[in-house]
């Protein structure tokens, strides 16, 4: 195969922490805009890089996985001065090092990499002891951030005041300390692992054995008491069944089953899995369910219980061919309450574990709805962008490392013979972030003995699925009813906030004395009048704005306000198609004095000076079809701000016929560029974008080079 991935890496991003796919260039912490906790998993040291070291080595790429390895050695510093979550530096980079160490000595042992000597491990173990001090409290939980070269203690850290961590963020910790602990022979990462773990058994709710989201790491107490498997909880219950497959002891598997039997008795509704409090766990804490749980079929799968696998399943796989992929959270009726959706892994992975579990075909046609959808949807020039709205088809400049970690491994496992895999994945466990971890670990050293098991609670583990389910049709029985309940669901009208900006007195657009405060004043108005308008209409939904000429042919797609006048592009089946051109003067706010050229484009001015619908007018007059208004307004972008909504002049706009919409700075800047480096740039205005017309092929080997940077 083709070395290709060092060198997109290399052009990219390298050695930054993550890939912006909309933009070509790596994301630096501190210079490129905060995004808060998101930034928490950057520790510039080469993030990306780490997390897909044993992807490279499952998919057979040795010589791209040695050239990676001799990359993070030589280059890679984990002594920076820079704060990072305890939680996803540990499940990333340690467990990134250690799953790229289990590779190097598998590729060793067979007479390859002769010449590594353990340096992942080593820095491992100088990652390891950097994350120890966050462990320095009386409950044995974890700090939630740590300062890779001060710790936690004293001002130039920067952190140690927190009193909050959530449960999974103190429970994901056992699978790659323990490792760390059994390949290095130093005990004490693992002692560490565990006492966290046996502090959040002892913390759960007594009566209905079920633990909060988030908890007081010096008292121990609930700071929220509901109660899920998904975001804030999920991992800590996949770790306490994987401690038991990795480590053989007993003690995970009968906390898991004791914790499992709740999760059923409370917190299942097949297919729904809902939130409840753990006091009162009848009682339903919430109506909407995140997407995190996507994982919990593969759990089940673990487990043994694979009915309720199979219906949680296809109630996810419904939603995702309703929205194309899971948004972050949707309601119990199937609609999207929280739209975005950064190409998570969780549902590929469950996917891929009850294909293993039913060699039921089914499951390689939901594997192919994944891979189109991420090709059609989700792929841009530089790789693959997360979705900003999964109901517009717009992005996010954004690819999470856990991209490349995990959903490749899922997705190639899932269609890959035999004789494509190096090695067997069944001598390795995989951790929350799909790093292999050998299961020889269990017989590693291990001071302490694990007490007699209680089996009273082993009814439902790892029973043969043939002996389940001897008729074939059976699992089809279980999904029909689930597709056809989400197939009846319709999508949820949504609402947006608007964005407000410069704030000033009425009273100063009237008596403003210099062009800077009456533009401040024009801007005050207009959004009074925004305000006015809103709430006398109802709000209307994102629009998109698709790069559809070369070389983006559809694959960048830019998350657009709509105007409140002029063209609904909802009611349009094809939308506006044209090339773009600026408008001379750019604000538009006089009769444009490129007129002829603009006859027949897309129009692209900047915001201010006047309203909107007057921009849309001197447009329109010049014979645009359409128009994109750029926010004048530096740094600003959908990443981060909420929708924003074009309302008219406070008079009748009915003359306004042809589509407006609104790009923040970073959308529109992303735009310019394009314009500037290509002679023409063609987009389509519409309400969603439009299928990108690419697939990939049925195997996901043949075009790994399709993912790569």
């Amino acid at each position: 195969m083709k070395q290709e991935f060092l060198f997109r890496l290399a052009d990219h991003a390298y050695p930054a922490d993550e890939l912006m796919p909309l933009t070509c260039r790596g994301r630096v912490r501190g210079l490129e805009p905060s995004r808060g906790d998101i930034d928490d998993a950057l520790g510039k040291f080469s993030l990306t890089l780490i997390d897909t070291l044993d992807t490279l080595a499952l998919l057979n790429k040795t010589v791209e996985f040695e050239e990676a390895v001799r990359r993070v050695v030589a280059d890679v510093r984990l002594d920076n001065d820079i704060v990072v979550s305890v939680f996803e530096t540990n499940i990333r980079v340690l467990g990134g090092l250690l799953g790229g160490h289990s590779m190097a000595v598998m590729l060793k042992e067979s007479g390859r990499m002769v010449w590594y000597q353990d340096e992942l491990l080593h820095m491992a173990k100088d990652l390891g002891l950097r994350l120890l001090p966050a462990f320095n409290t009386s409950s044995g939980l974890p700090y939630p951030r740590v300062n890779l070269r001060y710790g936690v203690r004293g001002p130039e850290t920067r952190t140690g005041t927190e009193t909050d961590t959530c449960t999974a963020c103190a429970g994901t910790i056992i699978l790659e300390f323990a490792a760390l602990s059994r390949f290095t022979g130093d005990p004490t990462f693992e002692a560490h692992a565990r006492r966290a773990l046996d502090f959040l058994w002892e913390k759960r709710q007594r009566h209905s054995n079920l633990v909060g989201t988030t908890i007081n790491i010096h008292s121990g107490e609930w700071v929220r008491r509901d109660s899920g498997v998904g975001a804030g909880i999920d991992s800590y219950y996949e770790y306490l069944m994987k401690a038991y497959i990795l480590l053989g002891d007993d003690r995970f598997l009968q906390r898991f089953n004791t914790h499992y039997a709740s999760i059923m008795k409370y917190i299942s509704q097949p297919p729904l899995l809902l939130d409840v409090h753990i006091h009162k766990p009848l009682l339903p804490a919430r109506t909407w369910m995140d997407s995190l749980l996507a994982f919990f079929p593969g759990l089940q799968v673990l487990k043994g219980d694979i009915q309720p696998a199979i219906e949680t399943h296809e109630m996810l796989y419904q939603v995702t061919k309703k929205h194309n992929f899971l948004p972050e959270a949707f309601t119990t009726d199937f609609r999207v309450h929280w739209a975005q959706h950064p190409l998570r892994p969780e549902f590929a992975e469950s996917t891929y574990f009850l294909y293993k579990a039913t060699r039921d075909p089914y499951y390689l046609e939901v594997g192919r709805t994944i891979l189109e959808n991420l090709n059609r949807f989700a792929r841009v020039p530089c790789g693959f962008a997360a979705m900003k709205d999964v109901r517009t088809g717009s992005h996010e400049d954004r690819m999470d490392s856990f991209f490349l970690a995990e959903m490749f491994k899922y997705l190639f496992l899932l269609f890959a013979e035999e004789e494509d895999l190096l090695f067997n994945v069944e001598d390795y466990v995989f951790t929350t972030e799909a790093h292999l971890l050998p299961l020889s670990l269990s017989t590693a050293s291990n001071s302490q003995a694990p007490p007699l098991l209680d089996d009273s609670n082993f009814e439902w583990t790892c029973p043969n699925t043939r002996l389940l389910f001897p008729d074939p049709a059976f699992p089809r029985n279980l999904r029909e009813p689930i597709k056809s309940a989400v197939d009846n669901s319709c999508p949820r009208p949504t609402t947006h906030r608007n964005y407000n900006s410069n704030k000033m007195s009425l009273s100063s657009s009237l008596q403003a004395v210099s062009a800077v405060a009456a533009e401040d004043g024009m801007r005050f108005m207009q959004e009074m009048m925004e305000l006015s308008s809103q709430q006398q209409k109802e709000q209307l939904p994102p629009r998109a704005v698709q790069i559809v000429s070369h070389p983006f042919f559809g694959r960048v797609v830019l998350t657009a306000g709509p105007a409140q006048f002029g063209m609904d592009l909802s009611k349009s089946s094809s939308g506006v198609r044209g090339f773009v051109t600026v408008a001379e003067p750019y604000k538009g706010c006089s009769e444009l004095s490129n007129g002829e050229i603009v006859a027949g484009r897309i129009a692209l001015l900047q915001r201010g000076q006047c309203m909107f619908a007057e921009k849309a007018r001197h447009i329109q007059k010049a014979g645009a079809i359409g128009g994109i208004v750029i926010d004048d307004n530096e740094g600003s972008s959908s990443d981060t701000a909420p929708l924003f909504q074009m309302a008219g002049d406070g008079r009748n706009t009915d003359d306004v016929t042809l589509p407006l919409l609104f790009l923040f700075h970073k959308e529109g800047n992303i735009l310019l560029e394009a314009l500037k480096e290509n002679r023409e740039v063609e987009v389509l205005l519409s309400d969603k974008a439009r299928d990108r017309g690419e697939r990939l092929s049925k195997t996901v080997l043949k075009h790994f080079e399709l993912l790569h940077f």
